[in-house]
């Protein structure tokens, strides 16, 4: 079981901590640390990019880079949801393109579980750019 408590310190900031152990800030009025949807985003970004990376990896690809970027636009009414996200694989290194969007799609369709979850509100749409040498 994962388990993770944030604690108010003061405004809009609290310190979150989860199982791991690791510490972050979360700040709604974005001082001092990100917004909760901001981290949503991160984790998309972070999930996805965990599961390319592993499965070129298990493919013996020859990446040297990946970056995820995430653009999104929300819901007008409360709750403010994400509603639209585009995400952006920049993939640098000399790599199979069938590789990389086989990666790519299993992650999305299959594994990541941010993805999973946010799918349920959102359209998530992506590109993959790449980068050589």
């Amino acid at each position: 079981m994962t388990e993770a408590h944030a604690t108010w310190k003061h405004d809009q900031e609290f310190t979150g901590v989860a199982s791991s152990g690791h510490t972050i800030i979360v700040d709604g009025d974005k001082k001092v640390g990100n917004s909760p949807m901001e981290l949503v985003l991160i984790a998309l970004c972070g999930c996805t990019g965990y599961d390319v990376v592993s499965i070129l990896s298990k493919k013996r690809e020859a990446f040297t880079s990946l970056e995820v970027r995430a653009e999104a636009e929300r819901a007008a009414t409360p709750p403010t949801v994400y509603a639209d996200i585009k995400l952006v694989y920049r993939v640098g290194g000399k790599v199979s393109h069938k590789a990389v969007e086989d990666a790519v799609r299993l992650s999305e369709e299959k594994y990541c579980s941010v993805a999973a979850m946010l799918n349920k509100t959102a359209q998530i749409s992506y590109r993959i750019e790449y980068v050589e040498g």
